[in-house]
């Protein structure tokens, strides 16, 4: 040491450095399925602040760079056989032959996958559950006879999932060629390549399509009573809808807000029967029946809305301080129009086999053609699926869907 020169006294310094950052980020990744959600986002925000310390290894040693940006940025070639694209449905839509030769994939396997003796990985957008997770009480789902919420039951299908090894990604799924062999997914993590595909993508809010009603989002106007409903604690609020959802959001509202209003084209709700009387008995919900909100009201944030008479066509002003439309869904198959046959709602073409033009691409849940969208349908549809899927890869599944079969 006494020898050294200061440039090799630097460049040993820089080296020890860079050994205790690579170990440090080994025996991080190895922690990482062992910690908590909010430990993991902690841990992940130190190991990006690691990444920055990369500068100074460059310069002294390319491998340990290299080796140190696997660790800390999580980056390697991907490769599968198959892959199941699952994004607001239920575990059990999530199903494929996927093998996955990146070693920092974690998550959640489907459970059907798992029995099947399959190896699925779960592509999803924000968190488990979808749709269901916003869902505030849920009493139609087998085995919970006191109801469940919906965030409880989508995190006990991960936990479920969890337990037979299962595997996830949180990417947003950015282009998909359904057509090419294998299929190919390109999302905000990077492609996949996969031989059979599961979209199990749900479908979102409908708009009323109203001149300022996108501008007015987060300004009055919202399409989740779950998500947004303390934010009108103790005020007055527009729920405009007549199906099962208008229902529970007017019913979620009325314990938070002083009062509210449900506008509906009809003279009566379509909603299920179980909804009725707990609406009726609701001292601070107000009915506006066979109207129509034909404008937005606002001064910089939603101030009311205007309602027209269906009948008669009067007109009347009706002041709010938020507005919950709840008027139907549409189906999240943007990136599949033009590949796949939808129906004239816009839904994936697919049966009860959920097979649908394409052989090996497969549609569960919400997102495809069915008379009953519940989470019980949605689980049913993740069972065929995998069998339809395991089916395919064994070679023993048609070429192609018939429209006219399922």
């Amino acid at each position: 040491m006494k020898n050294m020169g200061i440039r090799e006294k630097i460049r040993l310094g820089f080296l020890a450095l860079g050994l205790l950052l690579f170990f440090s980020g080994l025996i991080s990744f190895f922690e990482l399925s062992k910690l908590s959600r909010s430990t993991q986002s902690m841990l992940g925000a130190s190991l990006k602040n690691m990444e920055l310390s990369k500068t100074m290894l460059d310069a002294v040693q390319d491998q340990n760079t290299a080796l140190l940006q696997i660790i800390v940025s999580g980056r390697s070639d991907r490769e599968s056989d198959s892959l199941l694209h699952a994004g607001r449905e239920k575990f059990e839509a999530a199903i494929s032959d996927a093998k996955i030769s990146i070693r920092d994939l974690q998550g959640f396997d489907s459970v059907y996958a798992a029995r099947a003796g399959l190896d699925a990985l779960v592509l999803e957008k924000l968190s488990a559950g979808g749709q269901m997770a916003l869902t505030e009480a849920i009493d139609n789902y087998p085995g919970y006879e006191d109801g469940i919420d919906g965030f409880t039951l989508a995190e006990k299908m991960q936990r479920q999932a969890e337990r037979f090894g299962a595997r996830t990604e949180y990417a947003q799924v950015d282009r998909m060629d359904l057509t090419a062999e294998p299929k190919v997914l390109e999302t905000s993590e990077g492609p996949f390549a996969a031989r059979t595909v599961v979209l199990a993508t749900g479908a979102g809010p409908r708009e009323l399509g109203l001149a300022g009603e996108k501008a007015l989002v987060g300004r009055g106007v919202a399409y989740c009573a779950a998500c947004d409903g303390m934010r009108y604690k103790g005020r007055t609020v527009v729920v405009v809808g007549g199906g099962n959802s208008a229902a529970a959001d007017a019913l979620l509202l009325s314990r938070i807000a002083e009062k509210v209003i449900l506008v509906h084209r009809r003279d009566q709700l379509r909603a299920t029967k179980v909804y009725h009387a707990p609406l009726m008995q609701a001292e601070n919900v107000e009915f506006r029946w066979n109207s129509t909100i034909t404008e937005l009201l606002h001064e910089g944030k939603l101030t009311g809305v205007r309602l027209k008479d269906v009948h008669t066509g009067a007109e009347s002003i009706l002041p709010c301080d938020g507005l919950f439309i709840s008027v139907g869904r549409k189906p999240a198959t943007e990136l599949v129009r033009g590949q796949l046959e939808l129906d004239a709602g816009g839904y994936v073409a697919a049966g009860e086999t959920t097979e649908t033009s394409l052989p090996g691409v497969y549609a569960a849940g919400d997102v495809r053609t069915k008379p009953l969208r519940q989470v019980v349908t949605a689980v049913a549809d993740g069972a065929m699926a995998v069998h339809m899927a395991e089916e395919y890869l064994a070679g023993g599944a048609p070429a192609a869907r018939s429209p006219a079969g399922t």
